[in-house]
This record gives C-alpha cells, structure tokens and sequence, in this order.
C-alpha cells in the first residue's frame, strides 16, 4: 500500500499514539513515524517497546518537518504544546489531535498554527483502561468510530487524508459540528465515567461494606464500573473541567431521571420500573448490532478464575 504520509509525528506516547503507531506500521500507511513524550521515563520505554522510529527530546524537534502531527495529549495541555510545535509546522502539514473535548480544544489549538497549516481535529472512540506506551496495540481502532471535527477552514483535501489514514487503522468514519460532538460524548463517555467514578467512591466511603466484600463480590456488577473507573486520572480531570457545560447538562437530566426512579421504588411502582428497564435494554441490543459490542457471554471476557 502507498504511504497517506511521509513523516507523522506523535506528540504524547500513551495508548492512543502507540496504537496508532502499531496500526500505521501493521498497514504501512506512513513512512516514518517520529514520537515525543514530555516524561523521560515514557521517552525510554517507546525506544524499548520501538514503535517509533525516532523518539525526540522536544515537541519542537518532533514536529520538524512532519506531515501530520497528531496531539495526544490531556486535552489541558494542548495549547501549550501546539504553542510550542507551532514555529516548526512546515507549510502544507496537517495538525490533529486525539481529544475527547473539541471545542475547547479548538480554541486552545487553533491561534498558535501558522498560516499555510491546517487544522483537522479528530477523536478516535476507541480505549481500555490502561494507559502508557506499553498498552497500545495495532488492533484498538478496528470497527470503532473516529470522529473527524474540522474547523471554518480545515481543507477538504486535508480531511479526507486523515480519514484515509484512520480507514487504513481500521475506523469508521463520522464528521460532526464541535458543539455537537462534545453533548454526545458527554452522553456516552463523560458521564458514564464520572457515574463511575462516584460508584466506586461511594462503595469506598460505605463503612458498613468491607474491603474484602467490594472485592469478592464485585462481579455482580461493580466490577463494571471499576474497570471504567480505571481510566487515566489526569485525562479524565481535563475532559470534565473542559466539557463542563455539556456534562452538567447531562448529568442534570440524569439526576432528574434518578429522582424517577427513586420514586418509583419508593412507590412500589413496578410498571414503571419494568417499562423503563426494557426501554433501556433495547439500547444495548442496538449497540450489539451496530457491532459496537458484543453478546458473547460475560461481555466476550476470557473467563477469570472464580467467576
């Protein structure tokens, strides 16, 4: 297959990037892929794991000469970082990013690129609860959704090479308005996880649950939202101060439909609680057929010892 592009540039060596670049270098969609991770320690493990075929000591030197350079990191910090890469952009590079939030990652982005470089954010709906250089494999993307977000004035030529590459790691391919992408993500994903979150930490505050009970029990559901819960700290903390507006909006009809059932149960009304868990259960059985899970028992899990 013909290279998308010649240099591609990682800026950030987490799961995302090195997947990334294990999809690239399985499908051959680039020639050269150069990495930069702001840790010394992160630095050395991608030169160990060799997903890169160059690690560099800066952002700047990363992004030298680059034809695309893909921000993969907190979303908190990409305008320091495009700030920092924008006077090494050469003419006619594309830069993306890998963000959960767009909106405020546009406005961060946008200002510090040069004229002459465009700017095509995109978000592949792809992870695990595991992070760093380590984690990544080739096969994360296939059959998950990349959103490609572009800005007034992203060119169309550049879009679609961007979403040639994604196709070459295996995506699909949506394009949506920023304002619009971060409501649904705050409908699939951010407020998911800080449910989660809250779950996990009211079973940690519970005094009359033992540590021991949280554990040995935790297949009966709770295991569920630890592995979610599991996720990359420093990320998540930048997603919900970024994506504040549309997660509160969430969150608040979300509270509204717990006050329902809470009602409810308190009621003793069945019929609502029965109609409303079927409504629900037809969301799941849409996802299995859209091929975005699967049905196997236990979620497709290898089963684990004592289950």
């Amino acid at each position: 297959m013909t290279a998308i592009y010649g240099r591609v540039a990682l800026i950030g060596l987490g799961l995302i990037a090195s997947s990334m670049a294990h999809a690239m270098r399985r499908a051959g969609l680039v020639d050269e892929i150069v990495g930069y991770a702001r840790s010394a320690e992160t630095r050395d493990i991608a030169r160990e794991v060799g997903f890169c075929d160059h690690v560099a000591d800066s952002a700047f030197d990363a992004s030298k000469d680059a034809d695309l350079v893909v921000l993969c990191v907190p979303v908190g910090a990409m305008g320091a970082v495009a700030s920092e890469i924008g006077p090494a952009l050469k003419p006619g590079a594309t830069v993306s990013d890998v963000g959960s939030v767009k909106r405020t990652v546009i406005a961060e982005v946008a200002p510090h690129l040069p004229q002459g470089v465009h700017f095509v954010p995109a978000h592949p709906l792809a992870g695990t609860e595991h992070s760093g250089p380590r984690a990544g494999f080739a096969e994360l993307f296939e059959n998950r959704y990349c959103i490609i977000v572009p800005v007034a004035d992203s060119d169309r030529d550049a879009v679609a090479r961007l979403a040639d590459l994604w196709r070459g790691m295996g995506a699909l391919i949506d394009e949506m308005e920023a304002e619009h992408h971060d409501l649904v993500l705050s409908v699939t994903s951010h407020t998911p996880h800080l449910i989660a979150y809250t779950m996990v930490g009211v079973a940690d505050d519970l005094s009359r649950v033992t540590d021991s009970e949280v554990i040995k029990y935790s297949a009966a559901g709770f295991r569920d939202f630890t592995r979610i819960a599991a996720s990359d700290p420093v990320m998540w903390r930048d997603v919900f101060l970024n994506n504040k507006d549309a997660t509160l909006q969430i969150l608040g009809r979300f509270t509204e439909e717990l006050f329902a059932l809470q009602r409810a149960i308190r009621r003793g009304d069945g019929d609502h609680l029965q109609e409303y868990f079927t409504r629900t259960r037809a969301i799941r059985r849409s996802i299995i057929e859209a091929g975005q899970d699967t049905d196997a028992p236990n979620f497709g899990r290898a089963k684990a010892k004592g289950d």
